[in-house]
Protein backbone atom coordinates (compact mmCIF):
# COMPACT_ATOMS: atom_id res chain seq x y z
CA UNK A 1 0.00 0.00 0.00
CA UNK A 2 1.48 3.36 -1.34
CA UNK A 3 0.95 6.90 0.94
CA UNK A 4 0.99 10.21 -0.50
CA UNK A 5 4.17 11.02 2.21
CA UNK A 6 7.51 10.48 2.15
CA UNK A 7 9.16 7.92 4.81
CA UNK A 8 9.64 8.62 7.96
CA UNK A 9 8.45 12.85 7.16
CA UNK A 10 7.34 14.17 9.84
CA UNK A 11 3.86 16.20 10.90
CA UNK A 12 1.90 17.49 13.99
CA UNK A 13 -1.14 15.59 15.91
CA UNK A 14 -3.29 19.26 15.46
CA UNK A 15 -3.31 21.58 18.40
CA UNK A 16 -0.71 24.78 19.13
CA UNK A 17 -0.47 27.07 21.51
CA UNK A 18 -1.85 30.83 22.00
CA UNK A 19 -4.72 32.03 19.74
CA UNK A 20 -3.05 33.54 16.59
CA UNK A 21 -4.03 31.39 13.37
CA UNK A 22 -0.90 33.59 11.84
CA UNK A 23 1.35 32.72 13.93
CA UNK A 24 0.24 28.98 14.15
CA UNK A 25 0.00 29.15 10.34
CA UNK A 26 3.77 30.16 10.26
CA UNK A 27 4.88 27.55 12.34
CA UNK A 28 3.17 24.67 10.68
CA UNK A 29 4.96 25.84 7.37
CA UNK A 30 8.35 26.48 8.29
CA UNK A 31 8.95 23.32 10.64
CA UNK A 32 6.42 20.66 8.71
CA UNK A 33 7.06 21.76 4.65
CA UNK A 34 7.33 18.36 3.56
CA UNK A 35 3.60 17.33 5.55
CA UNK A 36 1.06 20.15 6.67
CA UNK A 37 -1.26 20.13 9.14
CA UNK A 38 -4.39 22.36 9.86
CA UNK A 39 -3.74 23.59 13.19
CA UNK A 40 -5.88 23.62 16.10
CA UNK A 41 -5.94 26.57 18.64
CA UNK A 42 -8.12 25.25 21.94
CA UNK A 43 -6.84 28.47 23.95
CA UNK A 44 -9.44 30.54 22.33
CA UNK A 45 -11.63 29.12 24.38
CA UNK A 46 -15.02 26.91 23.78
CA UNK A 47 -15.49 26.95 19.81
CA UNK A 48 -11.33 26.53 19.74
CA UNK A 49 -11.10 23.15 21.42
CA UNK A 50 -11.33 20.18 19.64
CA UNK A 51 -14.93 19.07 20.47
CA UNK A 52 -15.97 22.49 19.59
CA UNK A 53 -14.27 22.63 16.08
CA UNK A 54 -15.59 19.25 15.07
CA UNK A 55 -18.91 21.06 16.51
CA UNK A 56 -18.86 23.10 13.99
CA UNK A 57 -18.69 21.49 10.80
CA UNK A 58 -21.51 19.35 12.17
CA UNK A 59 -23.57 22.97 12.09
CA UNK A 60 -22.51 23.38 9.00
CA UNK A 61 -24.35 20.38 7.73
CA UNK A 62 -27.45 20.98 9.45
CA UNK A 63 -29.74 21.85 12.70
CA UNK A 64 -29.98 19.05 14.71
CA UNK A 65 -26.42 18.64 15.65
CA UNK A 66 -25.40 21.96 17.04
CA UNK A 67 -23.75 22.44 20.20
CA UNK A 68 -23.86 24.50 23.11
CA UNK A 69 -22.02 25.02 26.34
CA UNK A 70 -22.46 23.57 30.32
CA UNK A 71 -21.08 23.45 33.22
CA UNK A 72 -19.11 20.51 32.49
CA UNK A 73 -18.91 20.72 28.49
CA UNK A 74 -21.01 20.93 25.15
CA UNK A 75 -24.58 19.78 24.68
CA UNK A 76 -26.81 19.35 21.63
CA UNK A 77 -28.84 21.97 20.42
CA UNK A 78 -30.92 22.60 17.56
CA UNK A 79 -29.57 25.80 14.86
CA UNK A 80 -26.23 27.36 14.84
CA UNK A 81 -26.01 29.78 18.24
CA UNK A 82 -23.22 31.87 18.81
CA UNK A 83 -20.64 29.55 19.72
CA UNK A 84 -21.03 27.22 16.84
CA UNK A 85 -21.02 30.86 14.44
CA UNK A 86 -17.90 31.73 15.94
CA UNK A 87 -16.13 28.28 16.00
CA UNK A 88 -17.00 28.37 12.31
CA UNK A 89 -15.26 31.68 11.94
CA UNK A 90 -12.19 30.15 13.20
CA UNK A 91 -12.08 27.43 11.39
CA UNK A 92 -12.09 29.46 8.29
CA UNK A 93 -9.85 31.50 9.61
CA UNK A 94 -7.18 29.16 10.27
CA UNK A 95 -7.56 27.85 6.65
CA UNK A 96 -7.21 31.24 5.26
CA UNK A 97 -3.65 31.89 7.38
CA UNK A 98 -2.32 28.40 6.30
CA UNK A 99 -3.24 29.40 2.74
CA UNK A 100 -1.21 32.97 2.89
CA UNK A 101 1.73 30.84 4.22
CA UNK A 102 1.52 27.61 1.79
CA UNK A 103 0.65 29.04 -1.29
CA UNK A 104 1.14 26.44 -3.86
CA UNK A 105 1.69 23.94 -1.93
CA UNK A 106 1.51 20.23 -3.05
CA UNK A 107 2.10 17.63 -0.56
CA UNK A 108 0.23 15.88 1.84
CA UNK A 109 -2.30 18.09 3.81
CA UNK A 110 -3.82 16.73 6.78
CA UNK A 111 -6.93 17.95 8.86
CA UNK A 112 -8.50 16.70 11.84
CA UNK A 113 -11.52 15.86 13.40
CA UNK A 114 -12.97 14.31 16.61
CA UNK A 115 -14.23 10.64 16.12
CA UNK A 116 -18.32 10.08 16.58
CA UNK A 117 -17.18 7.87 19.95
CA UNK A 118 -14.97 10.28 21.90
CA UNK A 119 -17.94 12.84 20.78
CA UNK A 120 -20.64 10.52 22.01
CA UNK A 121 -18.86 10.27 25.38
CA UNK A 122 -18.22 13.61 25.64
CA UNK A 123 -21.76 15.73 24.39
CA UNK A 124 -24.70 15.20 26.75
CA UNK A 125 -28.24 15.57 25.26
CA UNK A 126 -31.22 17.48 26.56
CA UNK A 127 -31.66 15.78 29.17
CA UNK A 128 -28.16 16.14 30.63
CA UNK A 129 -27.15 12.23 29.56
CA UNK A 130 -24.21 11.52 27.49
CA UNK A 131 -25.04 10.47 23.67
CA UNK A 132 -23.91 7.80 24.18
CA UNK A 133 -26.44 6.53 26.63
CA UNK A 134 -28.46 6.43 23.11
CA UNK A 135 -27.76 4.45 20.19
CA UNK A 136 -30.14 5.76 17.54
CA UNK A 137 -28.64 9.22 18.29
CA UNK A 138 -24.94 7.27 18.27
CA UNK A 139 -25.72 6.43 14.72
CA UNK A 140 -27.25 9.29 13.31
CA UNK A 141 -24.20 11.35 14.70
CA UNK A 142 -21.71 9.22 12.97
CA UNK A 143 -24.00 9.49 9.84
CA UNK A 144 -23.75 13.30 10.31
CA UNK A 145 -19.89 13.44 10.85
CA UNK A 146 -19.74 11.51 7.81
CA UNK A 147 -21.70 13.98 5.51
CA UNK A 148 -19.53 16.67 7.73
CA UNK A 149 -16.15 15.16 6.70
CA UNK A 150 -16.99 14.88 3.16
CA UNK A 151 -18.06 19.17 2.97
CA UNK A 152 -14.83 19.21 5.45
CA UNK A 153 -12.29 17.99 2.84
CA UNK A 154 -13.82 19.22 -0.03
CA UNK A 155 -13.22 22.57 0.86
CA UNK A 156 -9.53 22.30 2.21
CA UNK A 157 -9.29 20.69 -1.11
CA UNK A 158 -10.51 23.56 -2.87
CA UNK A 159 -8.28 25.72 -1.28
CA UNK A 160 -5.24 23.64 -1.61
CA UNK A 161 -6.19 22.22 -5.04
CA UNK A 162 -2.35 20.73 -5.75
CA UNK A 163 -2.22 19.19 -2.01
CA UNK A 164 -3.13 15.62 -1.25
CA UNK A 165 -5.46 15.75 1.81
CA UNK A 166 -5.60 12.93 4.60
CA UNK A 167 -8.09 12.92 7.37
CA UNK A 168 -7.04 12.07 11.04
CA UNK A 169 -10.15 11.35 13.14
CA UNK A 170 -9.46 11.64 17.14
CA UNK A 171 -10.40 9.18 18.95
CA UNK A 172 -8.94 9.42 22.56
CA UNK A 173 -11.97 8.09 24.41
CA UNK A 174 -12.05 5.09 22.32
CA UNK A 175 -11.28 2.75 24.85
CA UNK A 176 -13.18 3.84 27.14
CA UNK A 177 -16.08 3.17 25.08
CA UNK A 178 -14.85 -0.20 24.54
CA UNK A 179 -14.74 -0.78 28.09
CA UNK A 180 -17.68 0.43 29.45
CA UNK A 181 -15.76 3.28 31.53
CA UNK A 182 -18.31 6.13 31.10
CA UNK A 183 -19.58 7.28 33.92
CA UNK A 184 -23.39 8.29 33.73
CA UNK A 185 -24.32 11.85 34.65
CA UNK A 186 -25.73 10.77 38.23
CA UNK A 187 -22.21 9.62 39.23
CA UNK A 188 -24.24 6.20 40.15
CA UNK A 189 -23.30 3.68 37.23
CA UNK A 190 -21.29 3.73 33.90
CA UNK A 191 -22.77 2.82 30.24
CA UNK A 192 -22.17 -0.60 29.10
CA UNK A 193 -19.37 -1.67 26.89
CA UNK A 194 -20.26 -0.74 23.09
CA UNK A 195 -19.37 -3.71 21.23
CA UNK A 196 -16.20 -3.94 18.80
CA UNK A 197 -18.30 -4.26 15.55
CA UNK A 198 -20.96 -1.42 16.40
CA UNK A 199 -17.91 0.40 17.04
CA UNK A 200 -16.22 -0.21 13.99
CA UNK A 201 -18.95 0.79 11.88
CA UNK A 202 -19.69 3.71 12.97
CA UNK A 203 -15.88 4.63 12.75
CA UNK A 204 -16.17 3.25 8.90
CA UNK A 205 -18.74 5.49 8.43
CA UNK A 206 -16.78 8.57 8.79
CA UNK A 207 -13.03 7.12 7.84
CA UNK A 208 -14.78 6.26 4.08
CA UNK A 209 -16.95 9.30 3.78
CA UNK A 210 -14.53 10.11 1.24
CA UNK A 211 -13.90 6.80 -0.55
CA UNK A 212 -10.39 8.11 -2.27
CA UNK A 213 -8.66 10.39 1.07
CA UNK A 214 -6.04 8.43 3.04
CA UNK A 215 -7.90 8.62 6.62
CA UNK A 216 -6.79 7.16 10.31
CA UNK A 217 -7.34 6.82 14.00
CA UNK A 218 -5.45 9.20 16.20
CA UNK A 219 -5.46 7.52 19.64
CA UNK A 220 -2.70 8.87 22.58
CA UNK A 221 -4.29 6.62 25.31
CA UNK A 222 -2.93 4.07 26.96
CA UNK A 223 -3.00 0.98 25.61
CA UNK A 224 -5.14 1.98 22.36
CA UNK A 225 -7.06 -0.74 20.38
CA UNK A 226 -5.69 -1.13 17.18
CA UNK A 227 -7.36 -3.43 16.11
CA UNK A 228 -10.44 -2.03 16.20
CA UNK A 229 -9.11 0.83 14.73
CA UNK A 230 -7.55 -1.17 11.57
CA UNK A 231 -10.87 -3.24 11.45
CA UNK A 232 -12.97 0.06 10.73
CA UNK A 233 -10.62 0.67 7.45
CA UNK A 234 -7.93 3.16 8.92
CA UNK A 235 -5.36 3.31 6.58
CA UNK A 236 -3.17 4.48 9.00
CA UNK A 237 -3.02 4.40 12.98
CA UNK A 238 -1.53 7.23 14.91
CA UNK A 239 -0.18 6.26 18.99
CA UNK A 240 2.02 7.57 21.58
CA UNK A 241 5.12 5.03 21.46
CA UNK A 242 6.29 5.91 24.28
CA UNK A 243 3.39 4.83 26.62
CA UNK A 244 3.97 1.49 28.07
CA UNK A 245 1.51 -1.49 27.57
CA UNK A 246 0.98 -1.41 23.79
CA UNK A 247 0.56 -4.16 21.75
CA UNK A 248 3.53 -4.75 19.35
CA UNK A 249 1.57 -8.07 18.08
CA UNK A 250 -1.23 -6.10 17.38
CA UNK A 251 1.46 -3.29 15.62
CA UNK A 252 3.14 -5.85 13.99
CA UNK A 253 0.42 -7.39 11.97
CA UNK A 254 -1.01 -3.48 11.02
CA UNK A 255 2.17 -2.63 10.08
CA UNK A 256 2.98 -5.56 7.94
CA UNK A 257 -0.18 -5.27 6.27
CA UNK A 258 -0.19 -1.85 5.08
CA UNK A 259 -0.93 0.01 7.58
CA UNK A 260 0.76 3.39 8.32
CA UNK A 261 1.97 3.97 11.64
CA UNK A 262 2.54 7.21 12.82
CA UNK A 263 4.97 7.19 15.68
CA UNK A 264 4.33 9.54 18.48
CA UNK A 265 7.98 9.74 19.99
CA UNK A 266 8.77 13.05 21.42
CA UNK A 267 6.37 14.79 24.47
CA UNK A 268 6.41 18.65 23.33
CA UNK A 269 6.62 19.50 27.20
CA UNK A 270 9.74 17.86 27.46
CA UNK A 271 11.57 19.28 24.42
CA UNK A 272 13.84 22.18 25.94
CA UNK A 273 15.27 23.27 23.14
CA UNK A 274 16.15 22.56 19.55
CA UNK A 275 19.08 20.06 20.55
CA UNK A 276 17.31 17.30 21.85
CA UNK A 277 19.16 14.13 20.70
CA UNK A 278 17.89 13.08 17.03
CA UNK A 279 18.89 9.19 17.88
CA UNK A 280 16.95 9.87 21.36
CA UNK A 281 13.55 11.09 19.78
CA UNK A 282 14.20 8.24 16.82
CA UNK A 283 14.57 5.62 19.68
CA UNK A 284 11.06 4.51 20.38
CA UNK A 285 10.55 3.85 16.37
CA UNK A 286 13.86 2.37 16.26
CA UNK A 287 13.51 -0.26 19.42
CA UNK A 288 9.72 -1.29 17.73
CA UNK A 289 10.62 -1.94 14.52
CA UNK A 290 13.93 -4.14 15.89
CA UNK A 291 11.89 -5.91 17.59
CA UNK A 292 9.38 -6.79 14.98
CA UNK A 293 12.04 -7.16 12.40
CA UNK A 294 10.97 -3.96 10.06
CA UNK A 295 14.00 -1.91 9.89
CA UNK A 296 13.77 -2.35 6.31
CA UNK A 297 13.40 0.58 3.75
CA UNK A 298 9.91 -0.52 3.01
CA UNK A 299 8.38 -0.60 5.68
CA UNK A 300 9.77 3.25 7.11
CA UNK A 301 7.77 4.13 4.32
CA UNK A 302 4.78 3.14 5.92
CA UNK A 303 6.09 6.03 8.84
CA UNK A 304 5.55 8.97 10.00
CA UNK A 305 7.01 10.91 12.84
CA UNK A 306 4.51 13.01 15.46
CA UNK A 307 4.74 14.46 18.63
CA UNK A 308 3.00 12.16 21.02
CA UNK A 309 -0.03 14.54 21.19
CA UNK A 310 -1.08 17.98 20.60
CA UNK A 311 0.42 21.16 21.45
CA UNK A 312 -1.78 23.08 23.05
CA UNK A 313 -0.38 23.04 26.60
CA UNK A 314 3.29 23.87 25.56
CA UNK A 315 5.47 26.97 24.80
CA UNK A 316 5.94 28.31 21.19
CA UNK A 317 9.74 27.08 21.83
CA UNK A 318 8.59 24.19 22.99
CA UNK A 319 6.01 23.54 19.75
CA UNK A 320 8.54 24.35 17.58
CA UNK A 321 11.58 22.45 19.13
CA UNK A 322 9.15 19.57 19.15
CA UNK A 323 8.42 19.38 15.09
CA UNK A 324 11.87 20.07 14.71
CA UNK A 325 13.11 17.12 16.41
CA UNK A 326 10.33 14.94 14.74
CA UNK A 327 11.96 15.90 11.65
CA UNK A 328 15.72 15.70 12.56
CA UNK A 329 14.09 12.12 13.67
CA UNK A 330 13.02 11.16 10.22
CA UNK A 331 16.07 11.88 8.97
CA UNK A 332 17.89 9.29 10.93
CA UNK A 333 15.61 6.46 10.08
CA UNK A 334 16.26 7.68 6.71
CA UNK A 335 19.67 7.00 7.29
CA UNK A 336 20.12 10.26 5.58
CA UNK A 337 23.75 12.40 6.31
CA UNK A 338 22.20 15.31 9.18
CA UNK A 339 23.86 17.77 7.61
CA UNK A 340 22.33 17.74 4.54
Amino acid sequence: MSFPWQPAVATGIGSLPGEDSREAARLVAGELADFLHVPELPARGPGGDCIGRTGALLAAVGADFGLETTADGWRITSGRGRLMRRAISWAGEDLDALEEFAQDYAGPLKTQVVGPWTLAASIELASGERLLKDAGACRDLAGALAEAVRLHLADVQRRFPRATVLLQVDEPGLNAVLHGTIGSASGLSRFPPVDAPVVQDALRAVLTAVPDAVSGVHCCAASPPITVMVHADARFVSLDLTLPGLDEDAIGEAWESGVGIWAGSVNPLAVPDRRTSDARVSAPVRELAHHLGMQDAEHMANVVLTPTCGCAGAQWQQARAAYSACVRAGRVLREEDPSD
